[in-house]
């Protein structure tokens, strides 16, 4: 049989759309790896963006410093676009982009880069995730205060629904909720009530007539999470399947059973990889993806799986394909899509389906008795669950009682042939990409028309303040020249920005007999102070994974410590003032974005010049063995990543740092 023969045969079978979440460095590099990953049989892209394009800010704000092209492409302006998606036709391919705060402005782009290509709108097919709500409890990529950023969100919804049909406006995002720390009964009713929080939003806006709402209901995509407890999970999927079906026939009255048919895609769970033999991450990831493609009623309609790698650094292109051959695998050589839905009719599955659905519409209805998803978020009853949740997960894992192999149990190993590279088993940031990007940002800003941005930037802040639909003064924008920092910064102007509730304060402590030991040590350190031992926690950079951050700050203050932590997204600056006001005995930094050695470089240069050079500094996160060596010859006491999942031991070992530091000082 031939190669197109074989092709032809696979092609039979439609399976979901295979996808590699991926973008990095440059515009022009994530080009070259779409194009790459395409040819070798990907069905669509999902766009990965960095930090500051999710945060509205342009490659050269202070607040990049470090960030740029690091955990996703830099996409500043249009040109930038273009060059993402130069050679792939628009009118042909389907496009995901994990993007919310700026995904009015991202989707503008998009358009105006098709609009380029002479494709019409109602031609383009994607998704942009534009879930707000969830930003706020997980990644924190938010900018604007919840209300005014629904706004915006409903703005999108209402665009794509006259503009754009194939598009999905929104892709309600429990993924995150489940890396917070998420329960099964939590991923379900948070992600359903936001859901229903953006739904309301749409009737409440006008934008959208009464008599349309079934089709927007219809376009509402999810993005979901799948844990390595597949039967867990695959029950998980029908009961979002069924529970959907159920909020869109009572509250909103959709006959069409299509229109309220549960579609999503899935990233299987990032948090569950491991630093310490990675290689095990294949099998996870392969159990993780059969929870959401197994089930034919609750399968995913597009799968992204994370590389085996993750947790150490960025994925190779060749781990990437690795990712996607497993896809291929299952889809095309098993008889997984031969047969109708396997579990129908199984009563452990049903027992287990009706179970979950009963906890999440419990949980659900006191979301509701708050007033809704935005005021239980506002409220921090949503963060304050997530927090607990995720403490009562990572003290099962220190205790033993949910095993990791290759973590808890186990753990000796052969040496991994698969990192014994040159390049440690990842790809290396480009050094020098992020001066490239800024060169590149002020050129464009010299040769374009600075009037026709100033123009259209007025009409854009207008538009904000009289409550006018923002995607055509957004689109104009695009075609102006106008940039990512720009447009943000517009709207900032119009409606402020916002710090989130950290959920820190009100979770509930915990009674853990482990902890003992370093009670007893805080204690003893405290006396011999003569004041209670004081930690800052600080997230500097626009890092908002702030899930680590959160547990080391709950931890602390359960071992007794006296807890300084006030959130994510801090300048150097800010958090240096921070421990000189609150003076604080030690300062532990979080950073996952891999802008650990510009960010705390500058935070230890900023206490040296404050004159608190004697006060210990603590890092974590991915952090390449390399960059581990350089941050403690810059004089970081310690080095925590993911293999240091014992929080409590690393709280032991802060205490007798602290001890040490403060008798040299003395």
């Amino acid at each position: 049989m031939s190669k197109e023969d074989l092709s032809r045969s696979a092609e039979k079978k439609t399976p979901w759309l295979f996808r590699t979440y991926a973008g990095h460095s440059t515009a022009s590099a994530s080009n070259a790896l779409y194009r790459g990953n395409l040819e070798r049989g990907q069905t669509g892209l999902s766009v990965a963006f960095d930090l500051p394009t999710q945060t509205g800010y342009d490659s050269d704000h202070p607040l990049a410093l470090g960030e740029v092209g690091k955990v996703g492409v830099p996409v500043a302006h249009l040109g930038d676009m273009r060059t993402l998606l130069e050679g792939i036709p628009l009118d042909r391919m389907n496009t995901s982009m994990t993007i919310n705060a700026t995904a009015p402005w991202l989707l503008a782009l998009y358009v105006a880069c098709a609009e380029g290509q002479g494709i019409a709108r109602d031609k383009l097919r994607g998704t942009t995730q534009n879930d707000i709500l969830k930003e706020y409890l997980s990644r924190g990529t938010y900018i604007f205060p919840p209300r005014p950023s629904m706004t915006l969100e409903t703005d999108v919804i209402a665009f794509t629904y006259r503009e754009i049909p194939k598009w999905n406006p929104v892709n309600i995002c429990s993924y995150h909720l489940q890396e917070a720390g998420a329960t099964p009964v939590q991923e379900l009713a948070f992600a359903l009530a936001n859901a229903i929080a953006v739904l309301d939003a749409v009737k409440a806006g006008g934008q959208v007539p009464a008599a349309d709402l079934a089709r927007v209901v219809g376009r509402i995509s999810f993005f979901v999470n799948a844990g390595v407890r597949f039967v867990t999970e695959m029950c998980k999927m029908r009961a979002f399947a069924d529970l959907w079906d159920e909020i869109c026939r009572e509250r909103y009255g959709v006959t069409d059973e299509k229109l309220r048919r549960f579609r999503y895609g899935v990233q299987v769970n990032s948090l569950g990889l491991t630093e310490q033999q990675p290689e095990n991450n294949v099998y996870r990831i392969l159990l993780e993806m059969l929870a959401v493609v197994m089930s034919k009623s609750a399968r995913a309609r597009s799968v992204q799986l994370p590389a085996w790698n993750e947790a150490l650094g960025l994925p190779r292109p060749w781990d990437q394909q690795w990712s996607l051959r497993l896809q291929q695998i299952v889809a095309y050589e098993t008889d997984l899509l031969d047969y109708d839905d396997i579990f129908e009719g199984a009563p452990v599955i049903e027992a287990k389906v009706a179970e979950l659905m009963t906890a999440a519409r419990a949980e659900m209805a006191r979301v509701e008795d708050m007033g809704g998803a935005v005021a239980a978020i506002e409220g921090a009853y949503m963060k304050e669950r997530l927090v607990e949740s995720n403490s009562r997960r990572l003290r099962a894992i220190e205790a033993g009682e949910q095993p990791v192999i290759g973590v808890n149990l186990y753990t000796e190993s052969e040496p991994s042939p698969l990192t014994a590279g040159a390049d440690g088993g990842f790809l290396a940031a480009d050094a020098g990409a992020e001066a490239d990007q800024i060169q590149r940002l002020q050129a464009w800003r010299a040769a374009r028309d600075g009037t026709a941005a100033t123009a259209a930037l007025a009409a854009l802040s207008q538009a904000a303040t009289d409550g006018s639909n923002i995607m055509e003064p957004s689109i104009a924008c695009a075609h102006a020249g106008v940039t990512t920092g720009e447009w943000a910064g517009t709207l900032r102007e119009v409606f402020g920005e916002y710090r989130a509730p950290t959920g820190v304060a009100a979770a509930a402590p915990a009674a853990d007999a482990s902890l003992a030991h370093v009670c007893g040590r805080v204690e003893e350190v405290s006396k011999r102070l003569g004041r209670r031992l004081k930690i800052l926690v600080g997230k500097p950079g626009l890092d908002g994974h702030s899930n680590g951050a959160e547990q080391i700050a709950v931890r602390a203050r359960d071992a007794g410590f006296e807890v300084v932590y006030e959130g994510i997204r801090l300048t150097p600056a800010q958090i240096v003032n921070a421990a000189l006001e609150e003076g604080v005995h030690v300062v532990g930094l979080s950073i996952l974005s891999g802008s650990h050695l510009p960010l705390i470089n500058e935070v230890l240069s900023g206490l040296r010049d404050a004159g608190l050079g004697e006060v210990p500094v603590v890092a974590g996160g991915i952090v390449p063995a390399e960059d581990e060596a350089a941050l403690r010859a810059a004089g970081v006491a310690a080095v925590y990543t993911p293999k240091d999942y014992d929080l409590t031991a690393i709280l032991a070992d802060i205490v007798e740092i602290v001890d040490r530091a403060t008798r040299e000082a003395a």
